[in-house]
């Protein structure tokens, strides 16, 4: 990626650290709620958005979304 930057997110529920690498000027956009996370990070995994989003791993959300069903 050109000019990419990495940030680390720590999950709120089990407390793991995340480090995800991203566009500079997308994380821009993020941070200025310039657009929806799959349309910004449209190169990151779904977990890693919901990461971004809810501060919710992927283990963590699916485990929620079980308990939920």
């Amino acid at each position: 990626m050109h000019n990419d930057t990495t940030i680390g997110i720590r999950c709120g529920m089990c407390k793991k650290g995340y480090t995800l690498r991203v566009n500079l000027s997308d994380l821009d956009r993020w941070n200025h709620k310039d657009g929806l996370a799959q349309d910004i990070f449209p190169y990151l995994s779904p977990d890693e958005r919901e990461l971004l989003i809810s501060r919710i791993c992927g283990t963590c959300f699916d485990k929620v979304s079980a308990e939920e069903d």
